[in-house]
C-alpha cells in the first residue's frame, strides 16, 4: 500500500547554518512580496484600460520573476532557486484560493486578497523539491545550498526506509516555530497493510472539553489542557511585553519567550492527540466519530478558549490517515446527529439538553448515564448501518487511491428497541 507520510525532526543548526536558514526564509518572503506587488500593479493598469497580462498562475509568476530578478535581487544566487519558487508557489495558491472563494468554488469563510508578508509575522517556512535533499549517517539532514544540518533526534526511522527502498522523499519543508527550527520530509511510503488487534470491535469516540475523549467502552481520556494551566504565565509575559520599548532588544527577547511558550503548549496538545489516535487505530476495527462544525463552535465566547485549547478537529483529521495505515475503518456521524440527546438504550430523543447538564436521564426508560459516555455509545451504534451494507471492495478508483471515511446516516441506526451495540469487550 502506497501512501504519503511526513517525517518531522527538530534541527540543531550551528550559528552559520541558522543564518543561512533565516536568509532562505527571507528570500521566500521577498519573492512572495515582489510577485504580489507586480500583480497589484498589473491589476491597477488593467483597471485603467491598459492591455497588460496579469500573472495568476505559478508558471506566469516564474516567467516574470526570471525577467526581473537581476534588477530586483542581484543577490539571488546566494540562495537556492527553490526559496524563490516556494514564495511564488505560495502566492499562486493564495491567488487561486481568493478567486475560488470569490466565485463560490471554495468552502469555508470567504478569503481576502493576499497581503504582503512581514518579517517575524505569520508562519516562517521555505520548501525544497529539487536539489541535494537527503538523509545520511554522516550528518542527519542535507539541504540545497545550506548543506549539512544536525538534528536533535535520530533520523534512523526515515533512513532505514530510504535504504530499504520503501520510502522516497518528495519535498522538504524547513520552518521556524517558537524560535526553533524544524524540517518536515514529505515522503511516498510503501506500507504493509496493518491489522488492528480487535478487528471486529466497534468503538465510538466522543471528543469534548472536560475530557479529551470518552469512549463507548466507558474509558475517559484526560485532557492535558496546556493553555488553561499556562494562562498566568502567558498573562505575565504579555504584561512584560507591553512594558518593553518598541524596537528594543528586551522586547524581542520577551517576544521569543512568549512564542516558545505557545509552541510548547501546542506540542503538548498535539502529542496527546497523536497518542490517542494511534491507540484507537491500532486497537479497534471500526472507529466512529462526529464531524463537528468547529468554526461555528468557536463563535461561543464562553467556550472558545477551551475549544481552542482542545483542538477538537485533530481527532478526525488524524484518524483519517491512521485508520488507513493500520487497517481499521473510520465512520463519521453527521454534524446534526443528536448523539448527546438520544438515549443509548431505548433510542428516545430528548427535545433539549443544556450543556451544563452532564448526566443524561431518560424520561422513557429511566436510564441514567454520563452524558459523554451516552453520546459515545450512540456513535458506536452508527457503525451497524455501515457494517450492514457489506465490506468495502476495490473499485475503479484503484488500490493506490486514498479512500475517504465512510459516513453514517442517522436514520439507518437500526431498531429503536434494545441496547445500542457499543464496543464489544473481549
Amino acid at each position: 500500500m502506497r501512501t504519503h507520510q511526513a517525517f518531522r525532526f527538530a534541527l540543531d543548526p550551528s550559528p552559520r547554518v541558522e543564518r543561512a536558514l533565516a536568509s532562505h526564509v527571507g528570500a521566500r518572503r521577498f519573492a512572495f512580496n515582489g510577485g504580489l506587488a507586480l500583480v497589484k500593479a498589473r491589476l491597477d493598469a488593467h483597471a485603467r484600460g491598459e492591455a497588460v497580462a496579469v500573472p495568476w498562475t505559478l508558471p506566469a509568476l516564474r516567467r516574470e520573476w526570471n525577467r526581473a530578478k537581476e534588477a530586483l535581487a542581484p543577490w539571488w544566487r546566494e540562495h537556492s532557486k527553490e526559496a524563490y519558487a516556494s514564495g511564488l508557489a505560495g502566492l499562486a495558491d493564495a491567488l487561486r484560493n481568493w478567486r475560488d472563494s470569490r466565485h463560490g468554488r471554495r468552502k469555508g469563510r470567504r478569503m481576502g486578497f493576499p497581503r504582503f508578508r512581514k518579517k517575524g509575522r505569520g508562519r516562517e517556512s521555505v520548501g525544497f523539491t529539487t536539489g541535494a535533499i537527503r538523509v545520511d549517517d554522516q550528518s542527519p539532514v542535507v539541504l540545497p545550498r545550506i548543506g549539512r544540518v544536525r538534528t536533535h533526534e535520530p533520523t534512523t526511522k526515515l533512513l532505514a526506509r530510504l535504504r530499504s527502498g520503501t520510502a522516497r522523499i518528495l519535498r522538504a519543508t524547513v520552518s521556524r516555530e517558537g524560535g526553533r527550527w524544524f524540517v518536515s520530509f514529505a515522503c511516498e511510503v510503501e506500507r504493509e497493510p496493518g491489522t488492528p488487534r480487535r478487528p471486529e470491535t466497534v468503538v465510538g469516540v466522543d471528543a469534548g472539553v472536560r475530557h479529551l475523549a470518552v469512549l463507548s467502552t466507558g474509558e475517559t481520556v484526560p485532557n492535558p489542557r496546556p493553555l488553561q494551566r499556562a494562562l498566568k504565565r502567558i498573562a505575565r509575559l504579555n504584561r512584560e511585553l507591553a512594558r518593553r520599548q518598541p524596537g528594543s532588544r528586551n522586547r524581542a527577547k520577551t517576544r521569543r519567550r512568549l512564542a516558545r511558550l505557545h509552541a510548547h503548549l501546542a506540542h503538548i496538545q498535539q502529542d496527546a492527540w497523536h497518542r490517542l489516535t494511534t491507540r484507537l487505530a491500532r486497537t479497534y476495527g471500526t472507529v466512529v466519530v462526529e464531524r463537528l462544525h468547529v468554526a461555528g463552535m468557536l463563535r461561543n465566547r464562553r467556550l472558545s478558549r477551551a475549544l481552542a485549547d482542545t483542538v477538537l478537529a485533530e481527532l478526525r483529521r488524524q484518524l483519517t490517515y491512521r485508520t488507513v495505515w493500520y487497517g481499521s475503518h473510520l465512520v463519521e456521524a453527521d454534524p446534526f446527529y443528536p448523539s448527546s440527546k438520544t438515549c443509548s438504550r431505548c433510542r428516545t430523543v430528548k427535545e433539549t439538553l443544556p450543556l451544563w447538564e452532564r448526566t443524561f436521564r431518560c424520561d422513557a426508560c429511566g436510564l441514567v448515564r454520563d452524558r459523554d459516555e451516552n453520546a459515545a455509545r450512540n456513535l458506536a451504534a452508527l457503525a451497524v448501518a455501515v457494517a450492514g451494507s457489506g465490506p468495502e471492495t476495490e473499485n475503479a478508483r484503484g488500490r493506490d487511491v486514498r479512500p475517504t471515511a465512510r459516513r453514517a446516516v442517522p436514520e439507518e441506526t437500526g431498531s429503536p428497541q434494545g441496547e445500542a451495540p457499543a464496543a464489544r469487550t473481549p
